[in-house]
């Protein structure tokens, strides 16, 4: 505890009112973002009030990225509102809780198995498929609060479709109300009143139906009732329990996870201090853990209200809990007026943002990389818009892992260095078969892990039938060698021992051969020898390649065994 209150507390007063002041604009634009949060999680929109109140006090006091809010995400809650699509309305509420507190601890526990660095396998083209589908999916599930025209159900573009081929089902006071607050929404968007551009259009479009006393508008409140006052702790009942809210935990968890360490990346902290991703997560795990507690939906590391937190002028990790604080006194005094807010401008702010969040300029970019990223980036934005947000989660992380491999195995190759006279070494290509009584040096370029090590044993030359062959097989970089590459080079080992020949493997570092002597698969002493890797690039190579020729010296018949 002493040792979080020295990296946690103000330096000095002029620096705790300066986060207190800026997080004062936070709070405010996190009124509709976290009311519009709730309309695509399914529930009552005062959940994602709450949830912005909690969520950035309890992320703000852990996180290493001071800057960072943690706070409701489109992503998030499109996340669980898909996973939780199939439960019972009555029951649906509870479930989001359990749903909540359960990435909550999914996040700590990820933060505690120091996992952060696994959020770099995620491949770029994968994330903006799947960020550019959950875009459009915001957009198109919010025609229906936009237009006034019932939900049919199913997926967001099933209902879109049905709006758009059946306009005369449109309600014109709403239609005409969401259109306005777009129109100020894009009026505002830039300039000294931009930060509250979303609460002047949630503000304004409600203050004129009130006077004009428009019938027909849906509002908040008939969607579900507003409680009064703050929400007090709340324990998820386990009933809500189902194979539903766990898949939706986990896809919450992944989604918020990999943003975050986003934020991160795009929020460095003022003293230059690096971020650790581990403790980051942590902090989003605490905060969906409060959420969860105090009746909140998930949350995570938001980049639009980082950003403001920036653009306000926050200094440290205060002015993410001065959010909180001033989240509570904005519920406490002003918690009523919720619901008279109509629906439809809360559609016209996630239909906005959702617009700003597509990223057409990444979108080329990944285009242009070529057939596997296309692949990757179709694929994972056509799961999102038709499969439910947890099964996309799931297949873009399966296609990561695959575009991992695949990179791999594409810069996976086989060279041989051939001596020169000063010394040096040059690349040429490898010959398929080995010579006779010659040493041949190979070299390997990519990863030796399983799939690797397969295709590595079919790029090595073939001995068969080649008298006496000496190889040197060049190892330099490796720190682990799995069971797939010992099977490999045993194998390899056989073959070039059967023609009378003999392996050199260099270059090697010490764990490796550790796991050499400790497999007991390949010979180390009438098969291979080894040569440990040094200091000097290039000199135990060098060493292996004068003890093949005395090898052939040594062994004028060859060593068939």
């Amino acid at each position: 505890m002493r040792r979080w209150w020295a990296s946690a507390r103000p330096t000095d007063r002029a620096e705790l009112q300066t986060d207190v002041v800026a997080g004062l604009p936070v709070a405010i634009g996190g009124v509709p973002d976290g009311m519009a949060a709730s309309v695509l999680a399914g529930v009552n929109p005062v959940h994602g009030l709450y949830a912005s109140l909690v969520a950035p006090i309890a992320g703000g006091l852990t996180s290493s990225t001071r800057l960072m809010v943690v706070t409701t995400t489109s992503a998030a809650a499109l996340a669980a509102g898909s996973a939780l699509a199939p439960v019972d309305p009555a029951e649906r509420t509870e479930a989001l809780f359990l749903l909540t507190a359960l990435a909550g601890g999914i996040m700590v526990a990820a933060g505690l198995l120091k996992l952060g660095r696994y959020t770099r396998f995620v491949s770029h083209s994968v994330m903006t498929g799947f960020l550019t589908g959950v875009a459009v999916n915001i957009l198109l599930s919010q025609l229906n609060y936009f237009t006034g025209v019932p939900s049919q159900g199913g997926p967001a573009i099933r209902r879109a479709l049905h709006v758009i081929t059946h306009p005369g089902l449109f309600d014109w006071p709403t239609l005409i109300t969401g259109l306005c607050a777009i129109a100020i929404l894009l009026a505002l968007r830039r300039g000294p009143v931009a930060s509250y551009a979303s609460m002047v259009a949630l503000a304004v479009p409600t203050i004129a139906l009130q006077l004009l006393g428009t019938a027909g508008v849906v509002r908040v409140g008939d969607v579900g009732e507003i409680p009064a006052g703050l929400p007090l702790p709340h324990i998820p009942p386990l009933s809500a329990f189902s194979l539903n809210v766990v898949a939706g935990a986990f896809a919450v968890a992944a989604i918020v996870l990999v943003q975050g360490a986003g934020v991160s990346e795009s929020a460095p902290n003022p003293d230059g201090t690096p971020a650790d991703p581990n403790r980051d997560f942590i902090a989003q795990g605490a905060g969906n853990l409060a959420a969860g507690f105090y009746r909140g939906q998930p949350t995570g590391g938001s980049v639009g209200q980082t950003a403001l937190n920036r653009s306000a002028g926050a200094v440290g990790r205060w002015a993410a809990v001065a959010a909180g604080v001033w989240m509570l006194v904005i519920l406490a005094l002003f918690s009523s007026l919720v619901k008279v807010v109509p629906m439809t401008t809360l559609a016209a702010v996630l239909i906005v943002a959702a617009y700003g969040a597509l990223r057409w300029g990444r979108v080329v970019t990944v285009w242009q990389a070529g057939p596997s990223s296309q692949i990757a980036l179709v694929a994972t934005f056509v799961a999102t818009l038709l499969l439910p947000i947890a099964a996309a989660v799931g297949i873009g992380v399966v296609l990561s892992l695959l575009l991992q491999l695949n990179t791999e195995l594409m810069d996976l190759k086989v060279v041989r260095l051939v001596p020169l006279e000063d010394g040096h070494f040059e690349e040429v290509k490898v010959p398929q078969r080995l010579e006779g009584r010659r040493v041949v040096l190979l070299d390997v370029y990519g990863s030796l892990l399983y799939a690797g090590s397969r295709t590595i044993e079919q790029h090595l030359p073939d001995p068969t039938g080649v008298d006496s062959p000496a190889v040197v097989l060049r190892l330099r970089g490796r720190s682990t060698a799995g069971s797939t590459a010992m099977v490999v080079i045993a194998g390899y080992a056989d073959r070039v021992a059967a023609a009378g020949g003999h392996l050199f493997l260099s270059g090697v570092s010490g764990p490796v051969l550790e796991t050499l002597e400790r497999s007991g698969r390949i010979d180390l002493k009438e098969k291979v020898t080894v040569f440990e890797a040094d200091a000097i690039v290039g000199h135990s190579s060098e060493v292996a390649y004068r003890a093949a020729e005395t090898w052939l010296e040594d062994h004028p018949t060859g060593g068939r065994t």
